[in-house]
């Protein structure tokens, strides 16, 4: 109870709280748990870890209104911003938009706190003293030329530059380009100020919209000359030594189950039945620790990357090709180095035993999702019986884990097949198969005992290491998520804020029914954001006392760390030694990669969402209200989920109000209410490629 009142009070650190505001927000509801409560509060306050003020209690800072604080600076969208800082009290200092002092999104920069505005939403605000570093930007544009001169159009606004000939660089008419403003007092030299940066290939060809979009967003795409000769040099046969070394699985039956357009296999997956009924199931890992050893050219550039980024079409992966796509790839009848754990579970899926053994493999097919799904479907099928067999375990697991408070989230995903120009064919829905949910099972439960051995053992003195945490959502969020559920019809009681199953009570009542995307996406902007950390907390959305990410080393930097400190941990064995100050670092940068590759894959599925519906204006569509706001609705389609503004002026049938404490426009005649998540039907009347905007209308 003392850890959790520390992690909470540290997790809202400007707000006071009644004990009996805790104790509801903890569900202690017992007399006997009240009064611990009010002990270790009491505790807290002569340890000087809180402060009391009457009947509140709050966490004890002590504030430094003349330090600097040092920090990346994330501006929203409507102007104001917060500095990320790393302070175990201060995380983020707000910034209101008259106190950026020309500081822009990204920049490095020197904060002060300010004494007369204590706290803004839980947050100290200040104001910006210095910019330290500015970030690298440059935007994009096209190439054209008219009347004899040429301009850059760019891709943010659709405006016409004008660049000189000799400042083109050897862009030609039609490439796109990245391109920058210098900054200049001087008036006029203004409209000679843009100066090209890089020239990716033509517009209409799909590499160069990979390359310009990877730039755009700061993303590396091209290796280092040294990391490519590395893994040029590294021989695409086992030695034979090595594979004496391990435990080998070669003779298995093991498979791998995976997209269809997938190009690197990281995992694969076996089951056999044991003597007492139980099964051993096999989670078998690339072992991309043996080939890619620490701080060599390969490593700084997995580290720089953080993870494989994957866009429409195309993937930039972590690792060069030869390793993400051959060497380390578990493709079938190729033996290959592995990280397995064995697990055996009864056929209701309790975990029994388990070891963890480096491994020699050789897969016996490479399904696709919909391959094993139709035979599971048809019953019969090359290695149905193993199919079956996991399927049914699967199906326990899942059952016993969402029993215990799982957050079961469906986040609908899009499908687009692309043509060699990378125009959209075709966009569908991804749907979710047995198939998915078996794999999802399997590399759970493996992350688990994987950052088990590590926690459990933790008297043992065990290694410094990086679990994944999930922290638990902020009281304000769950109180405005409340209210949010509420005017939908919906109740969601908040019985305690360490408690998961009323977002799960809510999920399953929802299913079905129109509002559940819409739920489903700002219960997840409710809840904390999934990171890397060394210290465990747990994970809420999971309803996991400890886990990692062991499954996906060839994709996410992470995993591999786990691999190295995993093997030295057990066997004594590689270069897994970490100091915690090195791991805190390796955290803090696959946290910014895992956001800017999220970023990236979002933009890239918008990019293509906008480019299938350019030839449709004027069709219509179902669609669901999104967002409500001051200036219109946003509405996403159900289709391929797009979404579009509907701006105020075009709901011409009534004059509507702003109603932000029911999430919804309010017609003044008609009282007609347009209410986040309402389905409505839309027509599509401007698509602007350039901006990344659609724009909709209501067809009433």
């Amino acid at each position: 109870m003392k850890k959790a009142l520390k992690a909470f009070f540290k997790e809202n650190p400007f707000s006071f709280f009644k004990s009996k505001e805790l104790a509801k927000i903890f569900g202690f509801t017992s007399e006997y748990d009240y009064a611990a409560l009010k002990k270790f509060l009491k505790d807290l306050v002569e340890e000087e870890y809180l402060e009391k003020k009457g009947k509140k209690y709050r966490l004890k800072i002590k504030i430094d209104f003349n330090k600097e604080y040092t920090g990346q600076l994330k501006i929203n969208p409507k102007g104001f911003g917060f500095v990320i800082v790393k302070n175990d009290n201060i995380n983020k200092i707000f910034i209101s938009s008259r106190n950026l002092n020309g500081a822009k999104d990204g920049d490095i920069v020197k904060a002060t706190l300010l004494e007369y505005a204590p706290f803004y939403k839980g947050n100290m605000e200040g104001k910006i003293v210095e910019v330290i570093k500015r970030k690298e930007t440059c935007e994009i544009g096209v190439i054209k030329k008219e009347n004899g001169k040429y301009y850059i159009k760019s891709s943010k606004d659709e405006s016409l530059l004008h660049i000189t000939s000799k400042d083109l660089k050897g862009a030609q008419e039609v490439d796109l380009v990245s391109f920058e403003i210098k900054e200049t007092k001087n008036k006029e030299e203004k409209k000679n100020k843009y100066a090209i940066k890089e020239t990716f290939g033509p517009s209409d060809k799909y590499e160069s919209e990979i390359k310009a979009l990877a730039r755009e967003l700061n993303l590396p795409y091209e290796f280092s000359k040294e990391a490519l000769i590395e893994a040029e040099n590294i021989p695409e046969e086992i030695d034979e030594e090595e594979i004496s070394k391990r435990l080998d699985l070669r003779d298995k039956i093991i498979f791998t189950i995976d997209p269809i357009d997938a190009k690197d296999f990281d995992d694969a997956v076996s089951i056999e039945k044991l003597s007492d009924g139980n099964y051993l199931l096999g989670v078998h890992i690339a072992d991309v620790s043996h080939y890619v050893k620490r701080d060599n050219s390969l490593d700084i550039e997995a580290f720089n990357r953080g993870n494989s980024v994957y866009l429409v079409g195309k993937a930039i992966p972590m690792l060069p090709e030869k390793l993400s796509s051959n060497i380390c790839s578990l493709r079938p009848f190729e033996p290959k180095l592995t990280y397995s754990v064995l697990a055996v579970l009864t056929p209701e899926g309790k975990l029994v035993d388990y070891e963890i053994k480096k491994t020699v493999i050789e897969s016996k097919k490479r399904f696709t999702y919909e391959e094993a799904q139709r035979i599971l479907d048809m019953k019969e099928g090359e290695f149905y019986e193993q199919l079956n067999i996991m399927n049914q375990l699967a199906k326990n697991m899942r059952k016993k884990r969402i029993a215990k408070g799982s957050i079961d989230f469906s986040s609908p995903e899009i499908k687009f097949e692309v043509d060699e120009s990378g125009i959209p064919i075709s966009a569908s829905l991804k749907k979710a198969l047995d198939t998915n949910n078996l794999i999802e099972e399997f590399m759970l439960l493996a992350n688990q005992i994987v950052a088990g051995v590590i926690f459990k053992s933790r008297k043992k003195n065990p290694p410094f290491f990086i679990y994944r945490v999930h922290d638990l959502p902020e009281a304000e969020k769950l109180k405005e998520f409340a209210r949010f559920v509420k005017s939908l019809g919906y109740s969601f009681e908040i019985t305690s804020l360490s408690n998961p199953k009323p977002f799960q009570k809510l999920l399953e009542k929802i299913k079905g029914y129109h509002e559940e995307a819409v739920i489903n996406e700002i219960a997840i902007r409710t809840m904390a954001k999934a990171l890397y950390s060394t210290e465990n907390i747990g994970h809420f959305g999971l309803g996991f006392k400890y886990y990692t990410h062991f499954t996906s080393p060839i994709r996410r930097y992470s995993d591999l760390i786990v691999h190295r400190i995993l093997y030295k941990y057990l066997e004594n064995k590689g270069d897994g030694d970490y100091e915690l100050g090195e791991l805190d670092e390796i955290c803090e940068q696959t946290n910014v990669c895992e956001r800017e590759a999220v970023e990236a894959e979002r933009l890239s599925v918008k990019i293509k969402q906008i480019e299938f519906l350019a030839n449709k204006i004027g069709e219509e569509f179902d669609a669901i209200i999104s967002g409500v706001v001051h200036f219109g609705i946003f509405v996403k389609t159900e289709d391929i989920l797009a979404e579009g503004l509907i701006r105020m002026r075009d709901l011409d049938d009534d004059y509507y109000e702003f109603d932000e404490k029911k999430y919804c426009l309010i017609g003044k005649r008609t009282k007609r209410k347009l209410r986040l998540g309402d389905k409505v039907r839309v027509k599509l009347v401007k698509v602007s490629q350039e901006k990344r905007e659609l724009d909709f209308v209501l067809v009433n």
